[in-house]
């Protein structure tokens, strides 16, 4: 009876993952302290989930990914890489792109050139974003730290009693499946649609100035008293004043006779403004306001703003900036900005106070796509210092002559005493969602194998494809998995699917790597949607993007990516 009402929670949870109305965390946490409470797994099952190595050792490896996000390195390099004919330099931002994603944080590879593909004006960025998506999510899946997905599974495995993954354990089935995955996205994205960059006079098309009369009653009031606040459509962004700009705009700032305003908004309900008194409307010629402080971000997917508005986390006193527009891929939204909910990829365009960049919570919320400034960087040396010892650590575990988790830490430690992170960056980046959302679903894993549920569905499995055996299992663990990656997220799929996969082979009385192997892969095939990876979250609105455009350049990946992972899995882990 017990396997039946977990099962139905399984169901419930995956309803509400897909609805998208509650952070996968809450959900995970809720269920796995739900399993607790109920008797289907013991306090110690819970407290060894989130100590569990695999586990400990992604956390590792995403802290020391932040020392090597900040290296300059990889934005020169992007540069280089758009040298000569447009697919040229396509294919050589792919293949650098999936050999970086192979041992480095696919999503800071995406974000370090980013800001280059975007700013350059050679190419539609549009033809460049979605195959660095592609290519990072292709080079992650040919070794154990490419992706977080892989090393969720190992910790998975070792959990299950299954030995530990090695580090190339994944490149026999990943790099022959990247390689024709990047022939098809070289080919697909010829017919990807040409975005260019908004130029100035577009982005202006979002403002309105007017100027403070030297007669004006106004003068002399506060803007809470001219009633400047909560106008309809239009939001005050800033002041010009003697040269000097005032950003973002207090409700007691006192207005001066040849005061320039700058509102921005719905531009259309101009005639709003026109009801004051000794207030002169210029229309949209802003250009001068806005020369130096015009940044345009893309909200990352650690952020805490997705789901609530800028009224609510009151985004002027958080950031120092005004909120000119929002984009979520090509649509413009339009409306009162202050209430729409927010999204991770959406992109903003801000006008900054002169200390925007100085705030210690830009890099966590935000992908800076344009802007003069820059946040603090390594130095060449400190460069070269971070990516060789990385480079060691990966090295010496390939060999087996030091486990990656004590090489990571022992890296970590030294990034700290040599000043390359700081204990507060580290708090302040922690992955906690992640380790939650693992810890949690390592839990809810062994109370589906504890209660029957895991078994189950494994039942299930082998009715269904009773007569074909365990390859066409398989096929059909693979597939679940991967539409599961579609609709949440892949290490959520990951986790959902694993105890089944095992499940399934013990069933069979074969060997369970190659159920595992299914699952670490389906849960990387994550390509017809932008919003089932962060990679493609980060490039949708910078690339203007439509989600038709992800589904016909991704479509045929996802079909080459199939028979691959299909074909190579039963070769490479024999049943």
């Amino acid at each position: 009876m017990s396997s039946w009402i977990v099962l139905g929670s399984i169901v419930v949870l995956l309803a509400l993952l897909v609805s998208g109305k509650v952070k996968p965390a809450i959900l995970f946490c809720t269920w796995a302290f739900a399993y607790l409470a109920f008797g289907l797994v013991d306090s110690s099952a819970l407290l060894s989930s989130f100590a569990n190595p695999g586990l400990a050792t992604l956390l590792l490896l995403l802290l020391v990914s932040l020392a090597l996000e900040r290296s300059p390195l990889l934005e020169i390099l992007s540069t280089k890489l758009l040298l000569g004919p447009e697919g040229f330099a396509r294919l050589k931002l792919m293949v650098t792109a999936a050999s970086l994603s192979a041992f480095l944080n696919n999503t800071a590879v995406v974000a370090s050139f980013l800001s280059t593909l975007t700013k350059q004006t050679r190419f539609a960025p549009s033809r460049l974003l979605i195959p660095l998506s592609y290519a990072s999510v292709l080079g992650g899946i040919t070794t154990l730290v490419g992706t977080s997905t892989n090393l969720v599974v190992d910790s998975f495995a070792v959990e299950a009693g299954l030995p530990e993954f090695s580090m190339f354990q994944f490149s026999q089935v990943g790099i022959p499946v990247a390689i024709a995955g990047l022939i098809v996205v070289l080919i697909s994205s010829r017919f990807l649609p040409k975005h260019r960059n908004n130029d100035t006079k577009t982005k202006l098309n979002y403002f309105v100035t007017a100027e403070v009369n030297h007669d004006s009653a106004m003068a002399g009031l506060s803007i809470e008293a001219n009633k400047l606040r909560g106008l309809q459509g239009l939001y005050l962004l800033e002041i010009e004043r003697d040269a000097r700009k005032i950003s973002p705009v207090t409700p007691d700032e006192i207005l001066e006779p040849g005061d320039r305003l700058l509102f921005t908004g719905e531009v259309e309900q101009v005639q709003t403004l026109q009801k004051f008194p000794g207030l002169t409307v210029f229309g949209t010629q802003a250009a001068e306001l806005l020369t130096t402080n015009l940044v345009e971000v893309v909200i990352a997917h650690e952020s805490e703003l997705p789901d609530k508005t800028l009224q609510e986390v009151d985004f002027r006193t958080m950031f120092n900036a005004g909120v000119v527009g929002i984009r979520r891929g090509e649509k413009q939204l339009r409306g009162q900005l202050g209430r729409i909910p927010l999204r991770v990829g959406d992109s903003l365009l801000l006008a900054i106070g002169p200390d925007f960049f100085q705030h210690r919570n830009i890099d966590r919320n935000f992908h800076v796509l344009s802007g003069s400034l820059q946040y603090s960087r390594l130095n060449q040396g400190q460069s070269i210092f971070a990516m060789v010892g990385f480079a060691a650590v990966i090295a010496l575990s390939a060999l087996g002559w030091l486990p990656l988790f004590t090489g990571l830490a022992l890296l970590l430690g030294l990034f700290l005493a040599t000043r390359l992170l700081s204990v507060q960056e580290l708090r302040r980046r922690f992955p906690f969602e992640l380790m939650v959302i693992i810890g949690s679903a390592l839990t809810l894993a062994k109370g589906m194998d504890s209660s029957g549920a895991a078994d189950l569905i494994a039942t299930f499995m082998q009715t269904l494809f009773n007569g074909y055996g365990p390859q066409m299992a398989l096929v059909g663990i693979f597939l679940m998995t991967l539409v599961l990656t579609e609709l949440i997220t892949n290490n959520a799929a990951a986790a959902l699917v694993f105890p089944v996969a095992l499940s399934t082979a013990q069933g069979y009385g074969v060997d369970p790597m190659p159920f595992v192997m299914a699952v670490a892969y389906g849960a990387s095939a994550c390509f017809l949607i932008p919003f089932g990876y962060q990679t493609h979250l980060m490039v949708y609105s910078p690339g203007h993007y439509q989600m038709l455009d992800f589904i016909k350049t991704g479509l045929p990946l996802t079909l080459v990516y199939c028979i691959g992972v299909l074909l190579l899995v039963p070769w490479a882990f024999p049943f």
